[in-house]
């Protein structure tokens, strides 16, 4: 009976263990270290660079989310971490300048937003002609380990449902008129959160013929959360950012 009972209680630890978890900045130890985060460059460096050291930088990115730009005369770097596709082509070719970091609190708001969402949150997530890359780590938010639901957030089928649109992909122009209609059938007030390089920039599609360039051409962005794809963490971070909680 003893060896029975040390099993039962063994499991009800490991229970508790995963259910502990509910700050999305606590996560960073279930990170590898070699995950591909937030770009920074080198606090250490001097960032005041010759144009053969800018140009080398900024035909490595492949979607131009490094520019060598004026700033009081001097050239600097200038990353835009929303075009950002985390490649890690920056760093192979100036890892002296260049540091990727395996941090994915990368979110950022445009606006304030009040706290008027109480404590629920319903989302709607639409495919804007995503690779299905940020679909993935969006479904691993339901799991056990995530568990958006502990936070009182909810998917929902409609966006006449919900609080929150929650885009991914460049918006290909197929798309454009849908999300729009989406758009406008969610009740206000409402959240738009941009989720991926795509969703916040066009990403690795840019601007094109068949897309247009990043869904805040289309409709007005809150948050937008970068990568590619976003983790779950990231996912989190964001989503809890647009109603204050972070």
């Amino acid at each position: 009976m003893k060896k029975n009972s040390d099993k039962t209680n063994h499991l009800i630890d490991m229970s508790f263990k995963s259910a502990a978890i509910k700050d999305p900045l606590k996560m960073d130890n279930t990170i590898a270290a070699n995950y591909r985060g937030y770009v920074i460059l080198d606090p250490d460096k001097d960032f005041v660079l010759n144009n053969e050291t800018g140009k080398i930088l900024e035909n490595s990115c492949p979607t131009h989310a490094i520019t060598y730009q004026n700033d009081n005369n001097d050239l600097k770097i200038h990353l835009d971490n929303g075009k950002c596709i985390l490649c890690g082509n920056c760093q192979v070719k100036s890892p002296e300048l260049i540091k990727i970091t395996n941090k994915f609190d990368l979110a950022k708001k445009t606006n304030k937003i009040d706290k008027i969402f109480g404590r629920s949150l319903a989302i709607r997530e639409i495919d804007a002609g995503s690779c299905n890359g940020c679909e993935i780590e969006i479904n691993a938010l339901n799991n056990s380990v995530y568990d958006i639901e502990r936070f009182g957030i909810t998917f929902v089928a409609s966006p006449r449902h919900a609080d929150v649109l929650l885009v991914t992909g460049p918006a290909s122009k197929n798309m454009e008129k849908a999300l729009k209609i989406a758009y406008d059938s969610t009740p206000n007030p409402k959240i738009v959160i941009a989720v991926g390089a795509c969703a916040c920039s066009g990403g690795i599609f840019g601007n094109n013929y068949a897309t247009t360039g990043g869904i805040d051409n289309i409709v007005p962005v809150n948050v937008y959360i970068p990568g590619c794809p976003p983790r779950p963490q990231a996912l989190l971070y964001g989503i809890l950012m647009a109603i204050n909680k972070i």
